[in-house]
């Protein structure tokens, strides 16, 4: 599930760690979800009829584990989860990126086990709201419940912060596509996500996007750049490495 990002660049995979780590233990950015985004760089360009080479692509794989993807000449160039699932945005039940010095003033000032850190970095959306569920966080938040409503702010904040960290690797964007779980069933994420990110092109149609099925484009007639909704087939993808490798 790492393949995907082996083409990711020196820039993009390097951590700024002692040279002795990263060639000991191999510390680096691997990346992950990349049978999902591999899918997305083939399907998209389809959609679009365009070749993989016209396109600038950033893939939002949005479902319990949550990841984007920037994808140029149908290849990884950068992502966001790292050497760990646990980098990057907010998930179900992941913290995504946390300051690795906060860590270190828990295990030094408060006497907290490893293992409880472990067990509280397993948090995201489930420690923000109490439910890993997308769809009842959503649900309370609309009934006014704060920790819900907090919940879907900072998973927003997260999500277009990384888009746009993606589209600046990418030197722009030309599609931005929502896949997995909540990228595919939840019209509301995916208007709140794209409507803070005007300034890159991006807009959505309220009716095509509140009746999404299947593989289907919600640009806004006037959006310079596309949006899409796909449908992950991480299934269809191994079928076609497997073929390829035999």
């Amino acid at each position: 599930d790492t393949a995907f990002h082996a083409t990711l660049p020196p820039a993009a995979r390097t951590y700024a760690l002692p040279a002795a780590w990263r060639e000991r233990w191999g510390v680096r950015r691997y990346g992950f979800h990349g049978l999902s985004h591999a899918w997305i760089a083939r399907r998209a360009p389809e959609l679009l009829g365009h070749s993989p080479s016209a396109l600038r692509i950033v893939s939002c794989h949005l479902g319990a584990g949550a990841s984007l993807c920037a994808i140029a000449d149908g290849r990884s160039i950068d992502t966001t989860m790292g050497f760990t699932p646990l980098e990057g945005l907010v998930m179900a039940t992941r913290s995504g990126s946390v300051d690795p010095g906060l860590l270190l003033w828990l295990l030094e000032r408060t006497g907290m086990a490893e293992r409880e850190l472990a067990d509280a970095l397993e948090s995201g959306l489930l420690g923000l709201a109490g439910t890993a569920d997308m769809r009842e966080v959503l649900t309370r938040a609309d009934e006014g419940e704060r920790d819900a409503q907090l919940a879907v702010e900072v998973y927003l904040h997260r999500l277009r912060s990384a888009i746009a960290a993606m589209a600046a690797s990418l030197d722009g964007l030309d599609a931005l596509v929502f896949t997995g779980r909540v990228g595919e069933r939840s019209a509301v994420i995916r208007a709140r996500t794209v409507a803070g990110l005007g300034f890159l092109g991006l807009a959505t149609d309220g009716q095509r996007n509140a009746s999404a099925e299947g593989d289907v484009e919600i640009t806004e007639r006037r959006a310079k750049a596309r949006t899409l909704v796909v449908h992950a087939r991480e299934d269809l993808e191994i079928a076609r490495q497997a073929r390829a490798a035999v």
